[in-house]
Formats: C-alpha cells, structure tokens, sequence
C-alpha cells in the first residue's frame, strides 16, 4: 500500500490548531480561578477589617473551597475560628493542615504552633503540653517553652516548671533564678506538708543558693526553723536575709520578733528593727518594735510612743487607730463605737496589692492569685504605696 504525504500536511495544521484551542481553554480556565480566588480572599479581608468575623469565614471557606491546597487561607480561617472560641473547628483546619503530604517545613511548624495555641486556648493542656513539644528545635521554641512553662505553673508542676526554666535560663532568654527558687519553695511547702522535713530543708537550702537576693526561700526556711524549735537558727537566717534584702523585713517581722523572743535575741532584733525603720518607716516594722518594747517592760502601755513618732511623719490612719485603741479619751463610753469606725475605716488600707493587676489580699502573695504574676505584690501595704 503506497503511503500518501498529502494526509500528513493536513494533519500538522489541524493538530495544531487543536492544541492551540486547548492551551486557550487552560489559560481562560487558569485566568477565572485566579480572579475568583483572590475575590473570595479580599472580601474575606474586607469583612475582617469591618469587625464581621461571620462574613469573613463564610469568604475565608468560599476561598478554601475554591482551591483547598492554599496553605495560608487555611491558616486565616483557623485563626478567625480560635477568636471565635469555635476551637474544635481550628483544630480540625489545622490538623487537616498537617495531615497533608504537600507541606512544607516551615508552613508544618507553625501548623504544629497553631494547633498548640487551638488546644491552649480550648484548656485541653494535656494536648496542649504534647504540641508544644514538638516545637523544640523549632522557630516557635521560645514561644512554646513560655507556652508550657504556663501549664506547669497552672497544673503545679513544679519539677517540670523547674526543668522548663533552667533550658530556657541556659538559652539565654531571660533570667530564671528568682522563679526556679519559687519553685523550690512550693516543692518545700508540699513535702513539710508531708512531714519530710529534712527534704524540705534541703530544698529551702537550694533555692536559696540558686537566687541569693530572693527572700523567700530564707522565711520558709526560717518559718520551718521555728517550727523545729531552732529558733536561735531562725533569727540568724532572718537577718541574713535583713542583709541580702532589706526592702522585705516587714514581711519577716512578726516571725523575728517570735523567734527573737524564743531564743533571748530581742537585742539585735531591736537593733535591725529600728535601723531599718529609721531607713525606710513601715507599718509592720512599726509594729515589732512596739511589741518587743511592750514585751521588755512592765509599763503599762510601752512603746505605744512608737505611733506618736510615726504620725508626726506619716499621716497614718492605722497608726493613729493602732494608739487609740487603749487610750483614755474624755467621753469613754464612746470609745468602742469610735474605734470600731477607725477600725472599719483603716482595715482597706492594711492589705497588698498586687502591682500588675491590682488584686487586693489580707495576706501577702508571693504569686498573685488574679493575674498569676511572681512577685508583683510589694513587702508594703496599700496605706504605704
């Protein structure tokens, strides 16, 4: 069979004819989705920006429909669900993130950090605790390491706070003495609770050498040298403590004046009390002085001068209800109804306040029970601020 050329020149212009329609039909194709993909995502950006948060997922799934392999409008619209509090929603758009065999390094990890902030903000810190350590290594490390340090602190984990701090210490993201010595403490408090008193001392000993400037693993340890009967023991670590840190003496007071008593070391508990009151006055050094002077003599009334020198420097009202209350006034009958008013009136100003976010309490915080913040109550009292 002879073969005929002729079919072969009609063939070439029609095949490319044909690919040539083709390519045209991909490109308008390619032109359509790429017009209404970036429609669907400024329309979701402009009801974001309007504070429509409804509009905007609706706009933010319309574009994720149109086509699913875009990472970042994945990750808008499970962010949009985490403000939402829709967390089971975030979680699945970020896990269906993950899952994907297509992703990259970087568009994995912070698919990892996403879902970690999902479960955070949802409370399910179990989930939470193992996300965030899959961050290790990561950009997200630092955050995640904050991240965790929060569960532990709010589960009370305190060996794993510990250990959290101390890498993050060693990477040189900021100083974490002060708050591994909190940790040891509370360790402390938990096993005198549980009668090892020797361990607890051990403890005390190490958060003291680990911040040497904090005060309290010296009152814990002083407070469980009382408790021992090492009296003695507690007025010399109390006054180490004077040394290292002056501004907390008022918080230790009552506790050195106790064991100053015990031991018959009132003199230099005297000495310190008074040196640090002429330095800086304060109501509860105020306070231990009066009553190692009252305890010094048989003097009806003994260092209750103390107030009347407080009050020609410091407008106190709870000094002055302090010296009114066993004072002789004219109209004695009257005395129990104005000392309950001053009473009443001064009791506010008696108690700390948290200096982050203003929680009062009766009694002092090393941790703030409002806003969990270390250290943010001040040695002083309200009326001293």
């Amino acid at each position: 069979m002879e073969f005929d050329l002729s079919w072969i020149l009609l063939g070439l212009p029609l095949a490319f004819l044909l690919g040539w329609l083709a390519s045209r039909l991909d490109l308008r194709q390619l032109r359509f989705e790429n017009r209404r993909v970036p429609k669907a995502y400024f329309k979701g950006l402009n009801f974001l920006l309007n504070e429509q948060q409804d509009q905007a997922i609706d706009a933010f799934i319309e574009a994720v429909q149109s086509d699913p392999d875009t990472s970042e409008l994945h990750f808008a619209l499970g962010n949009l669900f985490r403000r939402r509090g829709e967390y089971d929603r975030a979680v699945r758009v970020h896990e269906h993130l993950l899952s994907r065999g297509d992703l990259g390094q970087v568009d994995r990890e912070r698919a990892q950090h996403a879902l970690a902030l999902d479960f955070l903000k949802a409370g399910l810190l179990d989930r939470a605790e193992e996300a965030l350590a899959r961050l290790e290594a990561t950009p997200f490390e630092a955050q995640a390491r904050l991240a965790l340090l929060a569960i532990y602190e709010r589960s009370r984990d305190w060996p794993n706070a510990a250990a959290i701090t101390q890498k993050m210490h060693a990477a040189q993201q900021g100083d974490f003495s002060t708050r591994q010595a909190h940790y040891l403490c509370e360790q402390a408090l938990a096993l005198i609770a549980q009668g090892d008193l020797i361990t607890a001392e051990t403890r005390l000993a190490q958060a003291a050498a680990v911040a040497p400037h904090a005060a309290r693993p010296r009152i814990e340890l002083a407070k469980l040298q009382q408790q021992q009967g090492q009296s003695g023991a507690a007025v010399a670590t109390l006054l180490a403590m004077n040394a290292a840190t002056p501004t907390a003496l008022p918080l230790a007071t009552a506790l050195l004046v106790q064991a100053g008593q015990a031991a018959g070391q009132t003199a230099p508990v005297m000495q310190a009390l008074q040196q640090h009151y002429h330095a800086s006055p304060s109501l509860d050094v105020l306070e231990g002085i009066v009553a190692l002077e009252a305890a010094g003599t048989a003097l009806p009334g003994a260092g209750r001068e103390w107030y009347v020198r407080h009050l020609e420097t410091e407008p106190s009202l709870v000094a002055a209800a302090k010296w009114l209350a066993t004072e002789k006034l004219e109209h004695e009958e009257f005395h129990p109804q104005v000392q309950r008013a001053l009473d009443r009136a001064s009791a506010p100003l008696t108690r700390y306040r948290c200096a982050a976010c203003g929680f009062e309490a009766r009694q002092h915080f090393w941790q703030c029970p409002g806003c969990q913040t270390w250290d943010s109550y001040p040695a002083r009292r309200v009326e001293e601020l």
